[in-house]
């Protein structure tokens, strides 16, 4: 997907503009996407060796799942960072430690981890090279700093469907109102490896959309939250979205969910960074066993 000309935001804030966590059922839809990423992400943080001894921070952490699923691995503990921390609050387990804060605020946060975790918390914010190079000084010699966001799969040679056409809305939509930005996701790689950090990896999964399955009741409920983004775009109108909503949960779906890239980069130790693709010397990174 090719970058937008157009003004990032209108001064809106995830959470604020679209998607409250005060709105009713705003955390059944989190739930929704953790029952579509969180298998490929806990898979992607054992195959990088986290487990005991693990000190972790979750970054815009939602309700948690990730958290909790690396204190079921085992790890040493987790601090759960979010604007917002209701959801986090609510369920809470021994070794989480949950902390309300603004990653965008500098020095949001001292100390250091041997993994740092933020999925779909970067594309909704500027400055994404400062707030990546921010988390990767959080990251201790050693350790590893892991990035999932969405990279859309709906481009100019798409098929047009119900889908396409309200995919494109909502992410000009939240776009212009909350200055959600996916183009530069796959550029996270060499950002990673700007900030200091490698080496540097990366992978995508795309969930299938099924009629009920997770992913697909995450978009029909995303949609309708970010309705008024999409309608204020001009390429939809509610009957579109309504017919996009239909054709999402029937048999007649033909289409590619948006995918999730996941991008690594560790931290090198005693100053020396390795290319050899594993991380650190003193253990195993990307294909090797624990730590």
């Amino acid at each position: 997907m090719e970058p937008i000309d157009e003004p990032l935001s209108g001064g809106g804030r995830y959470g604020e503009a679209v998607f409250p966590p005060g709105q009713a059922g705003e955390g059944e839809r989190i739930d929704f996407g953790a029952l579509a990423y969180d298998d490929i992400t806990m898979a992607r943080l054992r195959a990088l060796g986290v487990g005991p001894g693990w000190r972790c921070l979750d970054v815009g952490a939602g309700t948690g799942t990730v958290s909790r699923s690396l204190l079921a691995a085992g790890v040493a503990s987790v601090l759960a960072v979010d604007r917002d921390v209701r959801f986090l609050g609510a369920r809470t387990v021994p070794g989480l430690d949950v902390r309300e804060a603004d990653i965008t605020a500098p020095d949001f946060l001292s100390g250091r981890f041997r993994l740092v975790h933020a999925r779909f918390v970067l594309m909704h914010l500027p400055e994404r090279d400062r707030l990546i190079t921010a988390l990767a000084a959080l990251v201790e010699p050693g350790g590893v700093l892991v990035l999932s966001d969405a990279v859309d799969l709906t481009g100019d040679r798409t098929p047009e469907t119900p889908y396409s056409r309200v995919m494109r809305a909502m992410w000009q939509g939240l776009r212009a109102t909350i200055g959600t930005d996916v183009s530069r996701v796959p550029s996270y790689p060499h950002l990673l490896r700007a900030a200091g950090l490698g080496p540097v990896a990366a992978e995508i999964h795309v969930p299938p959309l099924l009629p009920g399955s997770p992913i697909s009741r995450f978009w029909a409920d995303t949609w309708e939250r970010s309705r008024a983004a999409m309608l204020g775009t001009g390429l939809v109108d509610d009957t579109a979205v309504d017919e996009a909503v239909r054709y999402l949960g029937s048999e007649e779906c033909a289409a590619l969910s948006a995918g999730m890239l996941t991008a690594w980069g560790w931290k090198p130790e005693n100053g020396r960074g390795l290319d050899n693709g594993r991380g650190p010397e003193n253990g195993r990174g990307a294909e090797g066993g624990a730590r």
